[in-house]
């Protein structure tokens, strides 16, 4: 399991970074309003698609509605105005939709293993918005996307920790705080 969501944690982020390096083509005011309310109709549709599941599949169903749109709606900004702050916000909200989808998902784990899903989907979500900084600000961005990934991958070696017990659990936190530079 770990394996795997590792591997889909780096397919989000690369698809977060995939956006092209062309200006974006800008848009008419006609078509940016059509855009606007076919999103917001999908919204409503997928939404309403949902109605038919229950419990925790209901509400990542819904978060996923919910993301689709908050993407949609950045896209579309950007799509319209073509400025390199709307390609950010993008990224950003990419970002963000995603770890509300991965965290509600966690919702179907319990004890430990929650808590370490819920970390290692923060981890993607920081690292993501780190990366999407690096678009802003390339100088500074970069130390501070670089100490943002060992803070959430630190956090993450610890929610690991917790699961053990006694010198097992202290040698396991040793490791992550020399691993991380932590003191």
């Amino acid at each position: 399991m770990k394996t795997s969501f590792n591997f889909k944690a780096s397919l989000v982020v690369a698809a977060l970074l995939s956006l092209s390096a062309a200006q974006a083509a800008t848009i008419s005011k006609a078509e940016y309003k059509a855009d606007k309310t076919r999103i917001s109709a999908d919204y409503k549709a997928d939404k309403a698609a949902c109605a038919a599941l229950a419990g925790n599949a209901k509400d990542i169903c819904v978060e996923e509605a919910k993301a689709k749109e908050k993407v949609a709606r950045a896209e579309l900004e950007y799509s319209y105005s073509g400025k390199a702050a709307d390609q950010t916000k993008v990224l950003m909200a990419k970002a963000k939709s995603a770890y509300a989808v991965a965290k509600e998902k966690c919702n179907d784990q319990a004890g430990n293993a929650k808590d370490v899903c819920v970390k290692e989907a923060k981890a993607v979500e920081v690292k993501a918005l780190a990366d999407a900084k690096l678009g802003k600000k390339i100088g500074e961005a970069k130390k501070e996307a670089s100490d943002d990934k060992m803070d959430a991958n630190y956090k993450v070696a610890l929610e690991k920790c917790d699961a053990l017990a006694g010198e097992a659990k202290t040698s396991c936190i040793a490791a992550a705080k020399a691993k991380f530079g932590k003191n």
